[in-house]
């Protein structure tokens, strides 16, 4: 387990300084009082269940703000304290909360390392930041070129946006790289570690040297490998007065009652071992779905992988998204300026792949 890094620990307060003054200075909504052990009459909620309703807490009732059960579950699997843990709505809660919590508009600024996932460059520029795109070297595998995005950072960059495993591309960054990046930004800018692939990989998580980096951030997600998209739980570990600062800005009842009933026995450790199965099917899967690309006159590359897709480069994408589409599935048209013929394929099972192997043979 990260040990929970007190807030006097060397070089949190210089990050904390980054902060938006107006974040530093607020006084957060103060929610209703929890005390389950009396009944409710302080919070303005009707006091009967609406018909159908069978919760174990009733949604006529508000969700208790930042639930234990998810808290303590999450951290629990990601291996930190409690203390560590914001539990959001998908990861892309947290990537929303940290712009919000250090960006100024106008003023500072983040970089992104394209291709990558496109919601670091969205939630950047609503916030009003600039995005400095410091694009993946694309002739060595897509890594990152740590020497140019280490000659970005200023006095007014305040995030620094790597997704590893990368998506689109697929590729995991070396722990040791991400350390070292964080050594080099801070405590001027947060290293934020977007990891929802990592469960496909086989790399460390980064959420073990939080300790010892108090600008690191690492995002997660119950999205991929534990099935739970519809679900929308995600979560930003990081230093606990990283954690107070986003608490201030996150809304109160953000994980509704039923999201919390559902999802708490996924964090069991009988749930969590059949989702370590289930991608191990899966990963047998990635492999022949890959070796059935390669083989297919309309595929010129199959890039590797340490996700549950595949990046796949195309003699004719049209041609390809075209008979994909006529065997009834759809796949994600990823073409950009740095991937010209490029299509990205989630793995799904058995039937799906050959079904779409079948298309493209």
């Amino acid at each position: 387990m990260s040990a929970p890094a007190s807030s006097s620990a060397p070089g949190i307060e210089a990050v904390l300084a980054k902060a938006r003054p107006e974040i530093l200075a607020l006084t957060p909504y103060s929610h209703a009082a929890w005390e389950p052990s009396l009944v409710r009459m302080h919070a303005n909620e009707l006091p009967w269940r609406v018909h159908g309703d069978d919760t174990e807490a009733g949604l006529n009732r508000y969700p208790e703000p930042q639930p234990p059960v998810l808290v303590e579950g999450l951290a629990k699997l990601h291996g930190v304290s409690p203390e560590q843990v914001l539990v959001g709505r998908g990861s892309d809660e947290a990537i929303d909360l940290l712009l919000r919590v250090f960006c100024r508009a106008g003023v500072d600024n983040v970089i992104i390392c394209p291709p990558t996932f496109g919601m670091y460059g969205v939630a950047a520029r609503i916030q009003g930041a600039e995005v400095r795109p410091v694009p993946l070297c694309a002739e060595n595998g897509f890594t990152l070129d740590e020497p140019r995005i280490l000659a970005s950072v200023d006095a007014n960059t305040r995030l620094v946006f790597v997704c590893s495993p990368n998506n689109p591309t697929g590729n995991a960054v070396p722990p040791a790289q991400l350390l070292r990046i964080a050594r080099a930004i801070a405590p001027d800018a947060l290293l934020v570690v977007d990891e929802a692939y990592i469960d496909f990989a086989n790399v460390e998580s980064m959420a073990r040297h939080l300790a010892g980096a108090p600008n690191l951030a690492v995002l997660k997600t119950l999205s991929k490998a534990h099935g739970l998209a519809g679900a929308r739980v995600g979560a930003l570990l990081a230093h606990p007065a990283i954690i107070q600062l986003a608490r201030k800005v996150i809304p109160p009842y953000a994980i509704t009652e039923l999201t919390v009933e559902a999802v708490a026995p996924q964090l069991t450790e009988e749930a969590v071992a059949r989702m370590r199965t289930r991608v191990a099917r899966l990963l047998l899967e990635r492999e022949r779905l890959a070796e059935g690309l390669a083989r297919s006159p309309l595929v010129t590359r199959v890039w590797p992988s340490d996700a549950n897709f595949l990046l796949v480069d195309c003699t004719d994408p049209d041609e390809v998204l075209r008979r994909v589409r006529k065997a009834g599935l759809i796949i994600r048209d990823v073409r950009q300026p740095a991937l010209p013929n490029s299509l990205r394929i989630s793995v799904g099972t058995p039937e799906q792949n050959a079904r779409l192997l079948e298309s493209l043979s």
